[in-house]
Formats: C-alpha cells, sequence, structure tokens
C-alpha cells in the first residue's frame, strides 16, 4: 500500500484530500486515516462519515470532460471498478459498448451490446486511458450458445491473496417463446435480460488479462433459483413457488472476505414484483473467490417503508472496515427513502455481512457533482459506486457511472464514469498514542 499511501499524500498536498479532527494537524491526521505505525483507531468509538470533494472537470455540452472524468466519444462509458496492481499503478475495469445511430438507445444497447474494457492511471483518481476492450459476449468468438454468449456487463475487480478476479455478469438470448407461453411476445432486450447470471475470471497479473491468459467457465457462478412472475416472463417457476432473493436474475456482484471465518460473500441483487417491480438483494457464501457459491435465503440491505415493503435500492459496492470491525456498503437509493432525504447513494453498515442497517449518517452522496471551479452540476443518474479503500478499510476514492441528463433515450454516448476522492470526516478526538 506504500504507493497509495504516496498518492494520497500528493493528493493532500494538493487539497484534493482532506480530514478534520479538533486539534490534530493535517498531516498527522492523513497518517491515521492511511494507518501508518503508530495510529489506530477506536472501532467502537468510530463513526464513518465520509464525504465527497470536488474534481478536476467542467460541463461541456451534455457531458462532463477532464482529468476526473473517464468518457469516450465512440463509446458509452458506465460502471467502473479499480485496483492498484503490484506495479503500483492504478488498473480499472468498466462498462463500455459503441453508440451512434445504427446501435440502439441506451436503455436497450447496455443489454444487448455491453462489454468490459480496460484503462490504467499512474493516479488513483484521474488519467485514466482506455487500453482494450478484455471481455466480450462469447459469441463474437463463435461460441453463440453459451450463458455468456450476448452480452457482458457489471465488472467488479478484486484482488484475494495475490491474485485478481473479475466478477460481471452475462447473458445469452433464451429465443422466441413458444406461442401460448408466459414469455411469448417478448422482445429479445427482455429475454437477454431475464437471462443474467454472474461469473468470473481469475488471472495472475493484468498482462495475462489483455493477452487473454485466462479461462471462461462453461456454466455461471450464479444462477438464480427462483423464476417467479405472473406474467411475460421466460421460462416460469411452478405456480406457487415461493421467490428467493436471487429470482429470475443475478447481477450488480460484490464480493468481500469475511474475517470471522474466511468465507466469501458474494452480494447480488434479484427482481421480485410486490405487485410492480423491485430490486431485492441477497448473498452466497463460499470458501474461495472463485466458488462454488452457495445462496442463502437472507434478504439484505432491506430498509423496510411504513408500508413494511423494501425500499427500492441497486447496485451495492460491500467492503469491510478493519479499523471499526464492521462492513459496509455505498448503494443507489431510488427515492431517497433509505436515508429519508433525497435520491442519491445511501450508506447501510452490519456486523456479520447480514444483518444490515442504516449507519449513523446514512446520506452518503446526492446527485451532484461539485467542481474545483467552484461550480455544482446536478446530474440525472449516479449509480454503480465503487470505492478504491485502503489496506484499514478508509476508502479513498469513488467512482461511479454518470449522465448529466437522461440517457436512457439516448445514442450518442453522453454518459461517463467520474472519480471522486473522499474526504473522511472525524468528529470526535483521536486516541492519545496517536497525538504524538
Amino acid at each position: 500500500m506504500w504507493a497509495i499511501r504516496q498518492k494520497i499524500h500528493r493528493a493532500f498536498r494538493q487539497n484534493i484530500i482532506c480530514s478534520t479532527a479538533p486539534g490534530i494537524k493535517p498531516a498527522i491526521v492523513i497518517l491515521c486515516l492511511t494507518v501508518l505505525p503508530g495510529c489506530s483507531v477506536d472501532k467502537d468509538a468510530s463513526v464513518l462519515n465520509i464525504k465527497a470533494t470536488p474534481i478536476d472537470a467542467r460541463l461541456q455540452g451534455d457531458i462532463l470532460v477532464g482529468p476526473s472524468v473517464l468518457n469516450d466519444p465512440n463509446r458509452f462509458v458506465w460502471g467502473a471498478s479499480v485496483v492498484q496492481g503490484k506495479d503500483g499503478r492504478f488498473h480499472m475495469l468498466y462498462n463500455t459498448w459503441e453508440c451512434g445511430d445504427s446501435i440502439p438507445e441506451f436503455n436497450n444497447s447496455w443489454v444487448l451490446y455491453s462489454k468490459i474494457a480496460y484503462a490504467t492511471s499512474d493516479y488513483p483518481d484521474k488519467d485514466f486511458k482506455f487500453e482494450k476492450i478484455v471481455l466480450q459476449g462469447r459469441a463474437s468468438e463463435g461460441d453463440s450458445s453459451a450463458w455468456d454468449a450476448q452480452m457482458v456487463s457489471n465488472p467488479h475487480l478484486k484482488a484475494f491473496k495475490g491474485k485478481y478476479y473479475l466478477y460481471y455478469i452475462g447473458s445469452v438470448d433464451p429465443g422466441l417463446q413458444p406461442t401460448g407461453a408466459p414469455g411469448e411476445g417478448l422482445s429479445k432486450r427482455d429475454r437477454v435480460q431475464q437471462n443474467q447470471k454472474i461469473g468470473v475470471i481469475a488471472f495472475d497479473n493484468f498482462q495475462d488479462l489483455v493477452n487473454g491468459n485466462f479461462e471462461r467457465s462453461d456454466t455461471p457462478l450464479l444462477t438464480p433459483r427462483t423464476r417467479v412472475k405472473t406474467d411475460h416472463i421466460v421460462n416460469p417457476s411452478p405456480k406457487g413457488t415461493q421467490p428467493k432473493p436471487d429470482n429470475i436474475i443475478v447481477v450488480n456482484p460484490s464480493v468481500v472476505q469475511r474475517p470471522s471465518d474466511g468465507k466469501y460473500l458474494l452480494y447480488f441483487k434479484g427482481n421480485i414484483y410486490d405487485p410492480h417491480w423491485k430490486g431485492v438483494h441477497g448473498v452466497a457464501m463460499s470458501d474461495t473467490p472463485t466458488g462454488p457459491f452457495t445462496a442463502t435465503d437472507h434478504v439484505v440491505f432491506d430498509v423496510k417503508l411504513k408500508d413494511g415493503k423494501i425500499a427500492s435500492a441497486e447496485d451495492p459496492f460491500v467492503w469491510y472496515h478493519k479499523g471499526h470491525a464492521k462492513f459496509y456498503a455505498v448503494l443507489k437509493d431510488f427515492t431517497g427513502r433509505i436515508t429519508e432525504q433525497e435520491p442519491g447513494l445511501a450508506l447501510l453498515e452490519s456486523s456479520d455481512g447480514i444483518e444490515w442497517a442504516k449507519s449513523a449518517h446514512p446520506f452518503f452522496m446526492k446527485k451532484e457533482i461539485s467542481l474545483k471551479n467552484g461550480g455544482n452540476i446536478e446530474v440525472n443518474r449516479l449509480e454503480r459506486p465503487f470505492l478504491l479503500i485502503d489496506a484499514n478499510g478508509i476508502p479513498l476514492v469513488l467512482y461511479a457511472a454518470c449522465s448529466v441528463g437522461n440517457i436512457n433515450p439516448k445514442k450518442d454516448g453522453t454518459s461517463f464514469n467520474v472519480h471522486i476522492p473522499i474526504r473522511h470526516e472525524v468528529h470526535r478526538s483521536l486516541p492519545k498514542e496517536s497525538q504524538k
């Protein structure tokens, strides 16, 4: 982690990342946040309160451009995932696909054409450059029957014990449904969307990834156990089946290792209808990063509304904070009912990774980007959050898929990924040994 600490210290000197703690000099605070020797955090008294800071970007038409933004005039750019490699550089895998008049609008094209691209930078929060498309539907390789033949999306990049793992979703068109079947008349887009599953590839280094030196499994890592929907559904479960959290689809993978028992927890989103669509989240467990993963019946991130129904959310990113000895999750709050403020990103916490509750400061970020030039840009979409985390669990940079206007009907590629340094606010005195 030394290289990333150097970059964070550089960012601090440039007033990119800072912290406030009464009576403590800023340099000492940064040392404590990056958990250098002699610093500690009282896990019982600490409260996680992390805030977004201004980025180096400007509004150009209907899109943000600048060092803190990744966009591409020839492609849509969406969710991204970043780790610091063994070479000290920062490696990003992100969701992308072609744009233009010959491609359907965003709402349909992401389902049919999504690919995963690779970008790199010397910095955690800026200057990422496209290198190569590294994963796409296997139909492009001549295998139109593979479970991930049509598309790949939702990249989630993790490093465990010196090896890298790319978790992703894929799908294949199950084909036109027979006359009279519940899925009769569904479009190709909807058939593909209803067939999404989670997979993983493992690789030793990013050069292997770029060169294609990895194996893709012929079977998904996780497949839905139930397919419950009253109509317009491909291959429904028998009548009377009770939906599991992994209902119809499993998407939005987020993986973390639980320190208490070494288990790997894979969080996912399924679809339920009560009676209208809503995302519901579950968790699967494994002894290894590559499975087999077994889905549990636990519903997680289940913040209840006054009527007892679960608040609508998606895109969880989960991590473990060693200093606080607990799990945190940042996820998209569709309506603002989780934080009781406004739509944006919410923060939840858990002691075991299974039972979740709102954090003391649950409103992580509203749908607004602050610029270094002093301006603020309200955005229509801010989702697919991913955090760069230090060795102790302190968030350093937020990566999020973003669009200024409504991206769904567009074909012009005006979507982007924004890289936002995080400020960690401390609202109490640090332990005495940290103040020496």
